[in-house]
């Protein structure tokens, strides 16, 4: 435990009935939650850190985009320091302002599709008068943000780090009590590969809601050269040997992405990390250059969420490739199977 965790800890009592009290409160009084002329998807998880919310949400869009059923995403735009609230986040917006995961899912969504907001509710009002044809909003991180009525809420947990220690902030990772997940409509689980199975089913027989179960995995299918002028080079994996990377992330499990680099055949002599959505300087950048060199790297690596925050004062440093790793989502076909089923039978009782 870290010491600001062990100094919070007398706090863990008062912070878990407070979160208790709101969930009563909603459970008791559902006409509290906000409704909009339009089908909500939540994805969100009950622990702090990455789960891989953000693939999995841009893999709904895009894939129920193609099936007709147009959406916008809305975010809190965690991280972000903007001028006014709400926001729409377009392809060329600051990362420092909107927050490097809603900047990310706009450069692969585009203009009018990603909308950042403090209250979601706001931000609902907003995607639709952008985009008034939408059909579907898909709320990233919204499993806690029980203000906004939504048809579909998808726990998301991670296969591999799971509920950690079962215990609440301060003393655990866990932003809701266990029991919370009963509120989920389905459990989807990532690096599913690696997850204990019938560990995980056990689990949300006794805490979830009897939906549905997917498994879902992440993988590297290609490197994007980092340059912010002309067409970048793109290589799909497996590629031709690179030698050896170093690797770094400002990510909040950064074991995952450098163990996913492995994975794809991308073997690297050394790592960095920051913390999680932290915006490398030029000057961090220059370090680690230095770092990959003395271990005999030919190359760097980082994640796309790690290189909406770079520009061209970050280029200028650079005097060996940077290397995006592009991710992407497997095994995805039955969860989106299922959401359609869903959002078609919703559509014939709104008719």
């Amino acid at each position: 435990m870290s010491l600001l965790r062990w100094l919070a800890a007398p706090l863990s009592p008062f912070y878990g009935a407070v979160v208790r009290f709101r969930n009563r409160t909603f459970d008791a009084h559902p006409e509290r939650a906000s409704r909009v002329d339009a089908r909500i998807i939540s994805i969100g998880n009950l622990s702090t850190g990455g789960t891989g919310k953000t693939p999995l949400t841009l893999l709904l869009a895009e894939s129920l985009q193609a099936e007709g059923w147009t959406n916008s995403v809305i975010s809190r735009g965690y991280g972000g320091n903007r001028p006014f609230d709400v926001m729409d986040v377009l392809p060329e917006s600051k990362a420092a302002q909107v927050g490097d995961e809603p900047l990310l899912m706009a450069r692969r969504l585009g203009a009018g599709r990603v909308v950042v907001a403090r209250k979601r509710a706001a931000g609902a009002m907003r995607a639709l008068a952008l985009k008034p044809s939408t059909k579907v909003l898909l709320l990233d991180d919204g499993f806690q943000h029980r203000a906004l009525h939504r048809d579909l809420d998808l726990l998301v947990l991670d296969g591999v780090r799971r509920w950690g220690n079962g215990k609440m902030l301060p003393l655990g990772d866990l932003r809701e009590p266990q029991d919370s997940a009963k509120r989920a409509h389905a459990l989807v689980v990532t690096r599913g590969r690696l997850a204990p199975k019938d560990e995980i089913e056990a689990w949300w027989k006794q805490y979830g809601s009897g939906g549905p179960t997917f498994y879902l995995d992440f993988a590297i299918g290609a490197l994007r050269s980092f340059n912010t002028e002309g067409v970048p080079r793109r290589l799909e994996l497996p590629t031709r040997d690179l030698g050896q990377l170093f690797a770094f992330c400002g990510l909040g499990h950064p074991e995952a992405f450098f163990a996913d680099l492995l994975v794809a055949g991308l073997s690297w002599s050394g790592t960095k990390t920051f913390r999680d959505h932290h915006a490398v300087r030029p000057r961090e950048l220059w370090l680690v250059q230095e770092a990959a060199v003395k271990e005999g790297a030919s190359g760097l690596v980082c994640t796309e969420k790690d290189a909406v925050k770079l520009g061209a004062e970050h280029l200028a440093v650079l005097q060996m490739p940077l290397w995006i790793a592009e991710q992407k989502v497997i095994g995805g076909e039955a969860l989106l199977e299922w959401v359609l089923e869903r959002l078609n039978r919703t559509g014939e009782s709104r008719t």
